[in-house]
């Protein structure tokens, strides 16, 4: 009886909380508008990625459809619906790069900082001379011995990302590593790779992470130059960069077949950008 009694009340409550967060939430929207914005594109481009054919029905390999949003291609394609079925491919490149750079470079900053002394001497020595060479040098260099393609571009890519996550995540270990609460561990027995998993790497991998918030939209600039040089996908396949490379024959007579693709990489990189100053915004 006591719990039909209290029932109402629950209810009453948990509408009050509710109403107070979407309350809150646009407050928060209304005072944010241009971080709302970015974050509507950003969710636009990958919702073309992940489900292309719900924004362009048409086929990005024949002919185009009865209305044509960005023109027609100097073959009578679609332009609009070649840009979103490129998204997958461009977007899914840009994560693979940024997680091979993060993971692989976090994991190297790591070891370094833990083990300090000769390892991470040589480990940032050689941190240091990877970071003395360009990073389009060094992923053409990459490309070279991988080969053409999307997947390849993204692992030359990540490769010239691990370098920098790899610098900052070792200052950071190196920052938490003399904290008085993980000298407290190691001196209450708790074994090392548990605390550097638990208390070092938890403490540490905030700059990282929004390292590789910042990073996402200039590794998209990344992958859709690569691309623009011929470095991607083959010719028909659509793909960011190569749409751009496919109308540059045509400025004068076509300017929409390099601009329009083009603006929507812009509009992306902005808008990660916008993000990614956001949560570091948030999270200080």
């Amino acid at each position: 009886m006591s719990d039909l009694a209290l029932r109402p009340e629950s209810d009453r409550t948990f509408r009050r909380e509710a109403i107070a967060g979407g309350t809150a939430a646009a407050s928060w929207a209304r005072r944010n508008p241009g971080t709302v914005a970015a974050g509507a594109v950003v969710a636009l481009v990958c919702a073309w990625a992940v489900a292309p054919a719900v924004f362009a029905s048409g086929d990005p390999l024949r002919g185009p459809s009865l209305q044509h949003w960005f023109g027609t291609d100097n073959l009578g394609r679609d332009l609009y619906t070649r840009v979103v079925h490129g998204a997958a491919l461009s977007l899914s490149a840009t994560v693979f790069a940024v997680l091979i750079g993060l993971v692989t470079g976090a994991l190297i900053g790591l070891v370094a900082g833990a083990a300090g002394g000769v390892v991470d001497t040589a480990i940032m020595r050689a941190v240091d001379v990877v970071l003395s060479i360009p990073d389009m040098l060094l992923a053409l260099a990459t490309i070279t011995v991988l080969g053409l393609g999307t997947r390849n571009v993204a692992i030359a890519v990540g490769i010239s990302l691990i370098a920098r996550f790899a610098r900052v995540m070792r200052g950071e270990v190196l920052r938490v590593r003399n904290a008085p609460y993980v000298e407290a561990a190691f001196a209450s027995g708790v074994r090392w790779h548990i605390v550097l998993f638990r208390h070092i790497l938890r403490n540490a991998y905030g700059p990282v992470a929004a390292l590789a918030a910042v990073d996402f939209g200039v590794v998209t600039l990344f992958v859709a130059s690569l691309s623009f040089l011929g470095y991607g996908a083959v010719p028909p396949t659509p793909e960011w960069g190569s749409l751009v490379s496919e109308g540059r024959g045509y400025l004068a007579t076509a300017w929409w077949l390099t601009t329009l693709p083009g603006l929507v990489i812009v509009v992306l990189v902005l808008s990660t950008q916008r993000i990614a100053r956001a949560m570091q915004k948030e999270a200080r």
